[in-house]
């Protein structure tokens, strides 16, 4: 891809309208690694035009499913040529590990064959008996049309295929906006799926920022659906805009989730040791830059002080730098911005008395690394606590029963997800039935399956995303009743 060439509509590449273009910072040192045509209005109302005209008078919304699932598996074929291209990429743009970008390239493969093997499972429609054998009636799904897709900079790749695969699969046409700050792998993917076959127009991509872009797309009248993943005042924003044209909306607005742990747990040193390694992958994955991240540690208060002292010895040992780097455990955060919020959270915790057990600073050296931190003693009333950080930054709370540890894990706004560590059978399944979150784990944090719905309660968002809902998100449901055998009804008399 040339220079500035990352605005593709109706099959082509080129640069911004106004000839505008950004640079992409590598985190791992503030250098520039890429620059990206910085679309505006123009581009984006260009690009949903080409999506609009493919959608109204090209072939991919009838084109047969089998056909379009044959698409789906050859991107994933070719997602897997290119692994390690891309998972270079996904690592260097967002800064996690690069074994972390080779999972992400695997995961969206995944992604890709799952709706691949979903919608060439259906059948042609629910029939529904009508009581007479004069009557076919029939429930069918079509398309929705026209959808936006505005994907997060923490999981670009992954993110742009929850939406992207689904879409297509149920014949739709798209125009995608990645996040300004991680747009190459997203640029990656549109070029494999030209590579694929797929028809001009279908797929279109305009990088550039959320205003004038993604506000855009929200409020555009030949949007049909808008799928947003992102920050809380983002999407109720996306939402509003939506509501003048009452297009279809699916939100996925991030979580404060959190990690419950029992004493029973840990009443063994291999039931201890493994709680304490999945609350720190639960909190320092990609530099806690995780919508699901087990960010609040609920532990039970006689635990409290062997938990978090060994918790904290093993956080001050994490190796930070580039995600490229032999031994790296955990890479930069995304931006300046990204890690000057940080420091402000773990500020306020500071000032509203919580006790720092490890990390809360810099390190020495170039890029926008922060030290994994530990933050004990901490209450519900903090910010921190509250507040989602997308930082490297572990909260403790304590409780005492199992009532006390449910409410406490209840009492936030959101509801992505949560985790659960209990060697009693009976309490994992009340607590988990009682929790208020979207995914719940039961002795694991972090897995997901491409076959089983992900979404939250409350602030969390609107819709799923993965599974058959998932699917059904970029559907309309049509009922189709045929009378075999009209005859007149005589209503009026005539």
């Amino acid at each position: 891809m040339s220079e500035h060439k990352t605005i593709h509509t109706a099959g082509t590449w080129r640069s911004a309208a106004s000839g505008a273009s950004r640079e992409v910072l590598d985190p791992a040192d503030g250098t520039v690694l890429a620059v990206v045509a910085e679309g505006g209005t123009a581009d984006t109302d260009a690009a949903v035009s080409a999506a609009r005209l493919a959608f109204d008078g090209g072939e991919w919304p009838g084109t047969p499913v089998a056909e379009r699932a044959a698409l789906l598996r050859r991107t994933a074929d070719l997602l897997q040529r290119d692994r390690e291209r891309i998972g270079l990429l996904e690592s260097r743009d967002a800064g996690k590990t690069l074994e972390e970008g080779r999972i992400d390239v695997d995961c969206v493969s995944d992604a890709f064959r799952y709706f691949a093997d979903l919608v060439i499972g259906e059948g042609a429609g629910r029939v529904v008996d009508a009581g007479s054998p004069d009557i076919h009636s029939v429930v069918v799904h079509e398309p929705v049309g026209v959808c936006a897709l505005i994907t997060p900079w923490n999981y670009p790749l992954l993110q742009a295929s929850w939406k992207v695969a689904p879409a297509l699969a149920a014949g739709n046409t798209f125009v995608i906006k990645p996040s300004e700050i991680t747009p190459l792998s997203t640029v990656a993917l549109i070029e494999l799926l030209v590579e694929a076959g797929l028809p001009a127009g279908v797929a279109n991509l305009v990088t550039g920022p959320g205003d004038p872009v993604g506000a855009r797309l929200a409020a555009h009248p030949d949007v049909d659906l808008i799928s947003f993943t992102g920050g809380l005042a983002s999407g109720t924003k996306v939402m509003r805009a939506a509501a003048e044209t009452v297009k279809k909306v699916a939100l996925e607005l991030g979580g404060k989730n959190p990690n419950v742990v029992f004493a029973d747990a840990c009443a063994t040193e291999d039931g201890f040791d493994t709680a304490v390694d999945q609350a720190l992958n639960a909190a320092f994955m990609h530099s806690g830059q995780v919508c699901s991240a087990g960010a609040r540690l609920i532990v039970e208060e006689p635990l409290r002080e062997r938990f978090v002292a060994e918790l904290a010895r093993r956080a001050e040992k994490i190796r930070i730098g580039r995600g490229t780097d032999p031994g790296v455990e955990c890479g930069p955060l995304v931006s300046a911005a990204q890690r000057e919020r940080t420091e402000s959270y773990v500020a306020s915790a500071l000032a509203e008395g919580a006790v720092l057990r490890a990390g809360g600073e810099r390190p020495d050296g170039p890029g926008y690394f922060y030290r994994p931190t530990v933050l004990d003693r901490c209450h519900r009333r903090m910010r921190v606590v509250r507040e989602e950080v997308f930082g490297p930054v572990l909260t403790v709370e304590t409780f005492r029963t199992e009532d006390e540890a449910v409410a406490l894990a209840n009492d936030t706004e959101y509801g992505l997800a949560g985790g659960v560590w209990t060697s009693d059978q009976g309490r994992a399944r009340r607590v988990a039935g009682r929790l208020r979150h979207g995914t719940v784990w039961i002795n694991d944090f972090h897995p997901y399956l491409p076959q089983a719905e992900w979404g939250g309660f409350g602030k969390s968002g609107i819709g799923r995303e993965l599974g058959p809902a998932g699917l059904a998100e970029y559907r309309e449901t049509k009922h189709v009743y045929q009378n075999l055998a009209p005859r007149p009804v005589r209503w009026f008399a005539g």
